[in-house]
């Protein structure tokens, strides 16, 4: 992860090599995220506390390696979940450290809520979401548990969150609704659901502390859907997307009926590209997980 980047530019290299100085003190260890994303292990990557700062430093060095060819900055910006705070950075909400330091608190504290409540998470292919909404509703009320629709994908595909035994339910009673499948995630809690309500009570004094400038550019919000131009306003939705729903379509629907025709993924990876390509099939879809990556988007956007 972002290996590639690193080797060819210096500037996305100094991401790690930053991140590398900051993050043993705040994980109390002297791991390295360098070594971590170049070389694995992948199921210690995977773990919430070390997943999460590996994904906002890889979109950071991506972003400093599309400056470095000298791509334009973006018009608006948009982050799914962790990626939230990479799309604040890029709109120059805060600085890298300071978005690092948030993401590793906020992992740490989701890791903490996740062990408190022993949740999971399942995409609930094939079934309108309106429909999943209420098939979560109607199982928390039928038996006092928790399962919430954490993310919404696309209009075929909504990911619920909650305790094992509700989302199990959820899924039985989607695929009854109509569903075409529930694949169970592999994750380590219930993220984007009322279990992760700990976290982020204790985001919410950590991001108020923390310095933040008004966003060069807007930034499409996962809570709101709608655009967030103001520092008090992107702190906001940092703390409440935390036990909130990503609402990720209609995002992605804002820019698109806004006249947004170009997007680049910044970061690892192409599956938000693809969830993108059915929603506007007409629109330039660019990524960054590779330097041929990158230089693609330099012929492209780069007169």
């Amino acid at each position: 992860m972002g290996a590639g980047l690193a080797e060819r530019y210096f500037e996305a290299a100094s991401a790690f090599s930053l991140a590398d100085g900051i993050l043993p003190k705040l994980w109390g260890s002297d791991e390295s995220l360098m070594t971590l994303c170049f070389q694995g292990p992948e199921d210690k990557l995977r773990q919430t506390v070390y997943a999460q700062p590996a994904l906002y430093t890889t979109s950071a060095a991506a972003l400093d390696a599309l400056r470095a060819a000298g791509v334009p900055p973006p018009k608006a910006v948009a982050g799914h979940s962790v990626g939230e705070y990479a799309a604040l950075l890029a709109a120059g909400a805060f600085d890298f450290e300071t978005g690092l330091r948030l993401v590793t608190r906020r992992a740490q504290e989701m890791q903490r809520a996740a062990e408190a409540s022993s949740g999971t998470m399942a995409a609930v292919l094939g079934l309108a979401p309106e429909i999943v909404v209420e098939v979560c509703r109607t199982v928390s009320e039928q038996t006092g548990t928790v399962v919430d629709a954490a993310n919404f994908n696309s209009p075929a595909q909504v990911v619920i969150s909650g305790e094992v035994a509700a989302v199990e339910a959820a899924g039985a009673l989607a695929k009854e609704r109509g569903a075409k499948k529930i694949v169970i995630l592999n994750v380590s809690g219930a993220f984007h659901s009322r279990l992760m309500t700990p976290a982020a009570d204790a985001m919410r004094a950590v991001i108020a502390e923390a310095n933040f400038a008004k966003p060069a550019v807007p930034i499409v919000a996962n809570l709101s859907a709608d655009y967030v131009d103001t520092a008090d306003g992107a702190r906001a939705g940092l703390v409440a997307q935390i036990d909130h729903p990503v609402r990720w379509h209609e995002s992605m629907e804002r820019l698109v009926a806004d006249g947004f025709d170009t997007f680049i993924e910044v970061g690892h990876g192409n599956v938000l590209s693809g969830l993108l390509k059915r929603l506007a099939p007409e629109a330039t879809l660019l990524s960054t997980s590779t330097p041929d990556d990158v230089e693609k988007c330099v012929q492209a956007l780069v007169k």
